[in-house]
């Protein structure tokens, strides 16, 4: 049951992220920092598509799903307890999306702690942008960052692609009671509400619209991260998050 494996690998490496951020409050806070900062910053490079039109349901389902500031103890927990039923329960590209997802809140978790540590050793001397940006540059790690934005494209692609599969609306539907008895509510709202979100932008190419300005935003983003003028890049952040250089 290789989807299993995949998923309680991936909820194992985020427990023992979390555990050691239990030791160190102050990392724990700078985790979460980051965390809101990333939130606000994708809130603000979307604002067009957020507030209104083809786009705006699925902006605000990666904006509350994918680029969340979030606690997801209680659906990492329903993972890892039900991992090998998910195969069990639900058709194969569902399980799909769900390694998707567990494999993508791993790599988010592992880059996010080590963030929270660049950003404690900046200390508080700089803005919050030009924080950012030293630690992004501190901790490196470019191609993960780009298998991080490969990993959230493939599930909206998953998405589009579960909408098009004759009578899985009908078949999720029918699967509430029994995924909420087997543990598995959290999957099954992410599901629902992705399927739904891409099923009403089916019409005319919105979902691959939005997916590929995604993927032009955020692939900007993080060239300009690693490789602008650093003191440009802080700049830049700043503007977009609202703020003074």
């Amino acid at each position: 049951m290789e989807a299993a494996r995949i998923i309680r690998e991936a909820v194992a490496r985020v427990s023992q992220l979390r555990a050691a951020e239990s030791f160190e409050p102050s990392l724990r806070s700078a985790v979460l920092s980051i965390k809101v900062l990333q939130a606000r910053r994708f809130a603000a490079t979307y604002r067009d598509s957020l507030s209104g039109g083809p786009s705006a349901a699925a902006a605000r389902f990666f904006l509350e799903e994918l680029y969340s500031d979030k606690d997801y103890t209680d659906r990492d927990a329903q993972f890892a307890r039900i991992a090998g039923a998910i195969e069990r329960f639900f058709p194969d590209a569902v399980a799909k999306t769900a390694v998707g997802l567990a494999k993508l809140h791993a790599l988010t978790e592992e880059l996010d702690h080590a963030m929270g540590r660049e950003w404690l050793a900046l200390g508080d001397k700089q803005s919050e942008a030009s924080r950012y940006v030293a630690a992004w540059r501190a901790v490196d790690r470019r191609a993960e960052r780009e298998a991080q934005l490969r990993v959230v494209l493939a599930i909206g692609d998953d998405m589009i692609r579960l909408t098009r599969t004759p009578g899985l609306r009908t078949m999720l539907r029918m699967m509430r009671k029994p995924a909420a008895a087997a543990g598995l509510a959290s999957l099954q709202r992410f599901l629902e509400c992705g399927f739904d979100t891409f099923a009403a932008m089916a019409r005319g190419n919105a979902a691959q619209r939005f997916l590929e300005t995604v993927r032009q935003r955020e692939s900007a983003l993080i060239a300009s991260l690693f490789d602008s003028d650093v003191v440009a890049c802080g700049t830049d952040l700043a503007a977009t998050l609202g703020q003074a250089p």
